[in-house]
């Protein structure tokens, strides 16, 4: 989410489920031997992992900190595509090829990472085959919630992306405390405008109003979820 943020899924239903943590997912010698063929590499808050244009020559294992992957609109804007947290692995999607970044990866706070050289990584994935099948399943997933997003973007309103986007984080990054689910992130009204594109004034507007109805509770930008049942009947979800 690791070291930091153990993913506990608070529902088991796969349309609601992503890939997180996967060092706690690895066997404990696949971890080793990944760990021994990469470099630890250190990044302040706000400094680029790797940027849209660059060679796709590593990936990224998440130690410490947070990692925001996104990209740059036609108009300028920054739309963010996910947050990476501890234990996460990034910079897949030009595994195969070695073909140039199209997305951009950003330092939220000062971050340690695990970077292994592609051809090393492809090396190790031809040999540990229950790594690679965690792979497989994160690019999988993370490409059926991509497409989730996008249909979300043209069929929902900014309020139902922004329960969507809650239940899916708190199904990832949640933990139960009594009746209540809390989400172990913490993001920003701005962040989370980014990632369901409407702008930050209506995600406060939204956030305020979820909050006044007892269906969330906010504390330091962390959110807890309160009313699970009924937020998931307000997006028509099956989670």
């Amino acid at each position: 989410m690791l070291v930091g943020y153990a993913a506990t899924s608070v529902n088991n239903n796969p349309l609601c489920t992503a890939p997180s943590d996967i060092i706690s997912r690895m066997d404990r010698k696949d971890l080793r031997d990944l760990l021994d063929i990469g470099t630890v590499r250190h990044y302040k808050k706000g400094e680029l992992i790797f940027r849209a244009g660059d060679l796709g020559d590593n990936i990224h294992l998440l130690r410490r900190g947070r990692a925001k992957i996104y990209q740059i609109s036609t108009l300028g804007r920054q739309v963010i595509l996910w947050f990476c947290f501890p234990g996460e692995i990034f910079g897949l999607a030009e595994m195969a090829t070695g073909a140039r970044r199209v997305v951009n990866a950003q330092a939220c706070e000062n971050t340690d990472t695990v970077c292994v050289a592609r051809q090393h990584f492809r090396s190790y994935i031809e040999c540990h085959a229950k790594a690679a099948s965690l792979v497989t399943e994160i690019l999988s997933c993370r490409l059926r919630v991509s497409s989730d997003t996008l249909v979300n973007l043209i069929d929902d309103h900014a309020m139902i992306r922004i329960i969507k986007l809650i239940l899916r984080l708190g199904t990832c990054y949640g933990a139960r405390v009594d009746d209540e689910v809390h989400l172990n992130v913490r993001m920003t009204h701005q962040e989370i405008a980014d990632m369901v594109g409407a702008t930050r004034q209506t995600v406060t507007m939204i956030l305020n109003q979820l909050k006044r109805d007892g269906l969330l509770g906010i504390n330091n930008h962390q959110i807890h979820i309160k009313k699970r049942d009924r937020l998931c009947k307000m997006a028509q979800s099956v989670c």
